[in-house]
């Protein structure tokens, strides 16, 4: 090939990625579909492998945002950096570089790190990214390195955020071929025993829990969103119970904790049909605390983290603990019992301080 002709094809190549970034920016500004939707279809219907935004994180939206810079004085309008592209710049969401872009990104902590559980630490928040892509099913070996995880952090941070180390799932359920490698009275029992105890270690933890969920979570991916306190949701997020397509029941917990979030008629429907639902039909049910677009789903994730680290730990505890008797005489004893217990640590102490004298409180869980 010749020079000349090996410039042309630069040129056209240089040109056709940066409009195809450009017309998916529009697309999602206009809500005509998700970031994941988007990325999704130009990697299924046009070939391009990978798709245009993790194309561009990959490169850095800082030099992406120079190139589309260039190109709008070169070229004409129709290379304009889109707003959303600026705006990404402006944060300081860079792409891949600074974890976070159109897609986040894990930066594990340095060490040692298990083989399907990537562990995160900032500041007070620590960060759970399931890594068995594409899918993160829950395989024995998930859910032994997520328990792992678990029991390394918790008490020693303040928040704990589950999520996905890909945007193509949060997590499709179990993995059935492992698991029809196990006996049932024996491994089966014992793999869903343990997750319960993590489960409701999770549940009674002082520690606030948060999915992220980016996508499908289906199976015991939908139990493990459920058993943590919190579930925010991307756009493009799905939530079902199939287990009953398979002839089985929900293992971890589906059958109990879904009644208690969408109500026990909706939670029956989904268990007995297993049909999912969308982001916002989860929202609507309760099923979700909130939705936003795929892209800020991270950021707004860690800010609830954030905000959750800086309330005081006995005090999340024992409403933890309170808040989860089932039966309302029983709830009303525990809640009196669990004030007291509260209302004489140093936290509470400190809290009605920076009350009474107008300033934040530095809770220290004493």
């Amino acid at each position: 090939m010749s020079t000349a002709t090996e410039r042309v094809t630069d040129a056209l190549v240089e040109r056709m990625g940066l409009k195809t970034l450009v017309e998916s920016c529009l697309v999602l500004e206009e809500g005509v579909a998700a970031a994941k939707d988007v990325e999704m279809g130009m990697m299924m219907g046009a070939g391009i492998l990978p798709g245009p935004f993790a194309r561009a994180d990959e490169a850095g939206l800082d030099t992406v945002l120079e190139r589309l810079e260039r190109a709008q004085r070169e070229w004409g309008d129709a290379f304009e950096p889109p707003s959303i592209v600026r705006r990404l710049v402006a944060q300081g969401r860079l792409g891949k570089k600074s974890g976070q872009g159109f897609f986040p990104y894990p930066r594990p902590d340095p060490g040692d790190q298990r083989d399907t559980v990537l562990l995160e630490t900032r500041d007070e928040v620590a960060i759970a990214w399931l890594n068995r892509p594409p899918t993160n099913p829950l395989s024995p070996q998930l859910f032994r390195d997520l328990i792992s995880v678990w029991e390394g952090v918790e008490g020693k941070v303040r928040a704990f955020v589950i999520a996905s180390s890909n945007i193509f799932t949060f997590s499709a359920g179990a993995d059935i071929k492992e698991f029809t490698q196990m006996s049932p009275e024996t491994e089966g029992t014992e793999l869903v025993e343990s997750a319960h105890r993590f489960t409701r270690s999770m549940e009674w933890s002082s520690t606030v829990t948060i999915a992220a969920v980016n996508s499908i979570a289906y199976g015991g991916g939908c139990e493990l969103a459920m058993a943590c306190d919190f579930r925010i949701a991307a756009e493009s997020a799905a939530f079902g119970q199939p287990e009953i397509n398979l002839g089985i029941i929900p293992g971890f917990g589906g059958t109990q904790r879904l009644p208690r979030l969408v109500g026990e008629a909706k939670a029956l429907e989904m268990n007995l049909t297993g049909n999912p639902i969308d982001a916002y039909e989860a929202e609507r049910l309760g099923l979700v605390n909130q939705v936003v677009p795929d892209h800020e789903l991270f950021d707004t994730t860690l800010a609830w983290a954030k905000n959750m680290a800086r309330q005081a730990p006995l005090a999340i505890e024992e409403i933890k603990k309170v808040s989860r008797r089932a039966d309302l005489d029983d709830g009303l004893v525990a809640e009196a019992e669990g004030f007291g217990r509260t209302f004489g640590s140093e936290d509470a102490k400190e809290g009605i301080s920076a009350f009474l004298q107008k300033r934040k409180p530095r809770f220290e869980g004493r």
